[in-house]
């Protein structure tokens, strides 16, 4: 069943805000249903187009479900007006939930002042659009407000900086809820890339080399993320690709800075911790991974740990 997604609208909402996050998670394969709601049926964006059939606030959203509030125009003016404090009485009756993460609080740009005002972010890491971060400090003074972040996450609240960070965090969501393979295919359909948080964890291979443009590179790595296991030499790669093996190296030097061979072993390294986790012997786990055994296995982890130690 399709994960619920409610988009809190206000008169002088950024339509990027709101149509950004809206898109990317409409393009996740039917994973997600998406619900516009608010204290008006009708109201006008930061373009001046008028969003209609708005939906009354409800007295709770169903557990599970994300609740996006997107920025406006002018935070000053629009969050001082009758729907915003219809808005901000309604977010204090959902704070239970919200503590209790039965619903994940989504705030892009300037909608993290709204969640503030109503009392959401005391004590919770939080960020937002640069102008409005001074406000927000002032708005929940108990709130770990943090700067130059793209995104950031405490306690199943998710706050973004201003305009496209909220596809920034879409794509993270989907990421986390969905999976890397769909996330992927949302950022490439979509021509962006993913760019992380401070103080998130290095991607993983499936999606941390794929912020580039280049077509041969995408279908080399389209071919070793189907099947890692596959001892894939570079003459097979490079005929999936359509590019000789030398312009294919040049490639994913220029582009990727790292050989064919290496991400091809990072993949790998990703499907052999996974099985381990999951309770395999180091042996089975390498083997399943495609490495010939554990000690090869060993040797690959050995490489990029001295990488990292650098």
């Amino acid at each position: 069943m399709p994960q619920s997604v409610f988009f809190l609208v206000l008169p002088g909402v950024m339509a990027l805000d709101l149509t950004g996050p809206a898109e990317t998670l409409q393009l996740a394969d039917g994973h997600f249903a998406l619900h516009y709601i608010g204290p008006q049926p009708s109201v006008l964006c930061s373009t001046g187009m008028t969003l209609a059939d708005i939906a009354p606030l409800p007295a709770q959203l169903p557990d599970n479900s994300l609740l996006v509030v997107p920025g406006v125009h002018d935070s000053r003016v629009c969050f001082d007006t009758e729907p915003a404090a219809i808005a901000r009485d309604w977010l204090r009756q959902q704070q239970t939930a919200i503590t209790d993460q039965r619903i994940t609080l989504v705030c892009i740009c300037s909608g993290a002042l709204l969640s503030a005002q109503a009392g959401l972010l005391d004590g919770i890491q939080c960020t937002t659009h640069h102008d409005v971060l001074p406000r927000l400090k002032v708005a929940a003074p108990a709130a770990l407000v943090k700067d130059n972040r793209v995104f950031v996450e405490d306690g199943g609240i998710w706050t973004s900086a201003g305009i496209t960070a909220g596809i920034d965090l879409a794509l993270h969501l989907i990421n986390r809820l969905c999976g890397a393979p769909q996330a992927l295919k949302v950022a490439r359909e979509m021509v962006v890339w993913f760019r992380r948080s401070g103080d998130d964890p290095q991607l993983s291979p499936w999606l941390r080399y794929r912020n580039h443009m280049h077509p041969a590179i995408h279908r080399a790595q389209d071919v070793m993320i189907a099947h890692p296991e596959h001892d894939w030499s570079l003459t097979a790669l490079a005929e999936r690709a359509h590019v000789s093996e030398r312009h294919l190296t040049r490639l994913f030097r220029q582009h990727l800075g790292i050989s064919v061979r290496e991400y091809h072993e990072q993949l790998r390294l990703v499907i052999a911790r996974q099985r381990q986790q999951q309770g395999e012997a180091a042996e089975k786990a390498a083997l399943a991974a495609g490495f010939s055994s554990a000690r090869q296995l060993r040797r690959a982890h050995q490489r990029w740990d001295d990488q990292l130690t650098r």
